[in-house]
């Protein structure tokens, strides 16, 4: 009997001294139960505004034009803007737009400075230990840039290439044609990394040179620094057509990469990727996509119907 006495006041205290954790830990600032940052979307929903980064350079993707945000990946954000806004059920919902750049937006989207990129970036696998990709939203791929009076014989083996049964063209005319030019990429895409790796597998003594901007590549074209621009062939169109010597330029026809383009989110916000995979397919599969097509990047051929037909996804 003493003994069983002397138990029941240390359990009690055993049971006290548990609830008293219960309830302080029930007490703790609500952050400290949370995740450092919340989901997308209740972020969005708190502060009924969405944060889109778009790149200013990126020109028909994204570009700065008078001070705003314009270009086809910007329309599309808009246009996911808009799909946000109708699944939250908002009645209003603001657009904030922040510029990056190429070294910068990748950071910017993991933490959580903006929500969505809305630029001209290719998926791939390095990218996505970063971040999370929409659905393809333009099949794009690496494309050449030479001034127009450019040797032909140089013209023509990029324009052409090699069978793929000829991987290394070490003393063939191509080889020769390509020795001792200089190559021009930006820094930041997937250009450096590509080029390299073809420059190495043929065995080609060459200087590459690296430039921060489309603008400076076509520079370099055109006072002879530099031999071939490659770069996002449709970029290269656009900024090509911009320059004052458009006329000293050509952009070659073939495409020597297959890169869709996609818009990045943060990584595992698997709700908000479906608003915006949903707003993306909607707007593929709806009459009033030829337009928008049409506006940036001319009339679409069978090739790029066929894209986003593929691209978008079913209900």
């Amino acid at each position: 009997m003493q003994r069983a006495t002397l138990e029941r006041p240390s359990e009690h205290r055993v049971r006290i001294l548990a609830l008293a954790l219960v309830l302080a830990a029930s007490t703790l600032p609500f952050a400290a139960t949370v995740p450092a940052f919340a989901g997308t979307l209740d972020r969005i929903k708190e502060a009924s505004k969405i944060t889109l980064g778009y790149r200013t350079d990126a020109r028909p993707f994204s570009f700065d034009d008078s001070g705003a945000p314009a270009g086809y990946s910007v329309a599309l954000c808009q246009k996911i803007a808009d799909q946000v806004k109708t699944e939250l059920g908002l009645s209003t919902l603001a657009s904030q737009w922040v510029p990056v750049t190429l070294a910068d937006s990748f950071s910017a989207v993991q933490q959580g400075k903006i929500d969505l990129l809305c630029g001209a970036d290719t998926v791939t696998l390095s990218r996505r230990k970063e971040v999370s990709f929409s659905i393809p939203i333009f099949p794009s791929g690496m494309g050449a840039l030479l001034r127009a009076d450019a040797p032909a014989a140089l013209r023509q083996i990029l324009a052409e290439g090699q069978p793929p049964s000829r991987p290394v063209w070490r003393g063939s005319p191509a080889r020769t044609l390509l020795e001792n030019k200089t190559f021009t990429v930006v820094t930041g895409t997937t250009g450096p990394a590509w080029l390299a790796d073809r420059i190495d597998a043929f065995q080609i003594s060459a200087t590459v040179a690296p430039v921060d901007s489309y603008d400076a590549g076509i520079k370099r074209i055109l006072d002879r620094s530099s031999d071939v621009f490659f770069g996002d062939r449709a970029i290269l169109l656009e900024t090509a057509r911009r320059s004052s010597s458009a006329s000293n330029l050509v952009v070659l026809d073939r495409l020597f990469t297959y890169e869709p383009l996609a818009l990045a989110l943060a990584r595992s916000d698997d709700e908000f990727r479906l608003i915006v995979d949903k707003g993306l397919s909607e707007l593929f599969a709806s009459k009033g996509f030829d337009d928008l097509y049409l506006k940036w990047f001319g009339e679409p051929d069978q090739s790029a119907r066929t894209f986003f037909r593929m691209s978008a996804l079913p209900q």
